[in-house]
């Protein structure tokens, strides 16, 4: 299928590794140029080399705390500066698993208010800071990364999920008018590098061995395996595409059946 994407221009936060790289190389392959950032340069400058080279197109590297609307404003305005125009932006700059995964007697205020900042507000700064240019070319794709921790009550930092996907709801209504679509989609296990991290810290809480945790998330999903980050860049390429106009508002799991509930 021809998504119809070549020659878009897209941003990627948190497009230095893990989920976010993976998106980055899809879209490149599918011929956008992209702009990604995070916060360590270092990350994103070997990032942009590799896929660079890998799909011809133009990677461009650019630091930017997303806690921080400045850094998101400059870092929006480089990316217009160097290529004309802002067609697509992929929220995904935030802490793999959230930062607050215990009871409520050792949660930390702050951690959380901290994670928060990041995701949510993190979020908003960055479709702030892309609307004016979509509204001004008619066209432009918002895909939230979200989590399925906001369709249960597992985690503390779970509510950022769900914020998040109100947030997309009402950006969806507010600029569906301008020809941009705003959708979130919630990843189940995916394998990346800060998944290892989660098996451990839950092996340490369940007493069990990091590859026992994985096998139990194995065991509960209908596929029988964990997903591979392209399969995320997959589904948000579709949804970045013309092919994908009447998407909007939506809230979409990715995660190989893991998911009990059932959403109407």
């Amino acid at each position: 299928m021809d998504l119809e994407i070549k020659n878009k221009v897209a941003i990627v936060t948190g497009g230095g590794m893990g989920i976010g790289k993976d998106v980055a190389r899809f879209l490149a392959e599918e011929g956008c140029d992209v702009v990604i950032c995070s916060r360590t340069m270092s990350v994103l400058e070997k990032t942009a080399a590799e896929i660079s080279e890998a799909t011809g197109r133009r990677v461009l590297p650019v630091a930017c705390d997303t806690t921080d609307m400045d850094s998101v404003e400059n870092m929006v305005a480089v990316a217009a500066k160097e290529f004309g125009r802002v067609d697509i932006l992929v929220n995904g700059a935030a802490a793999p698993s959230g930062v607050v995964r215990n009871s409520i007697e050792f949660a930390n205020d702050h951690e959380l208010l901290g994670d928060l900042d990041t995701k949510v507000i993190g979020y908003f700064r960055c479709a702030k800071a892309v609307t004016p240019y979509m509204k001004k070319q008619g066209f432009g794709r918002i895909i939230n990364i979200g989590g399925l921790t906001g369709r249960s009550s597992k985690v503390m930092s779970g509510m950022r999920n769900l914020a998040i996907v109100h947030m997309t709801k009402n950006l969806s209504d507010q600029l569906g008018p301008h020809g941009i679509t705003c959708n979130i989609i919630h990843p189940g296990v995916v394998d990346t590098p800060h998944i290892q991290e989660l098996y451990e810290r839950e092996g340490k809480i369940q007493n069990k061995t990091p590859q026992e945790v994985e096998q139990g998330y194995i065991d509960v999903t209908p596929i029988r395996r964990t997903l591979a980050p392209v399969e995320i860049a997959y589904l948000i390429a579709f949804l970045a595409s013309p092919k994908a106009a009447a998407v909007t508002g939506e809230s979409i799991g990715i995660d190989g059946g893991l998911t009990r509930g059932i959403f109407l």
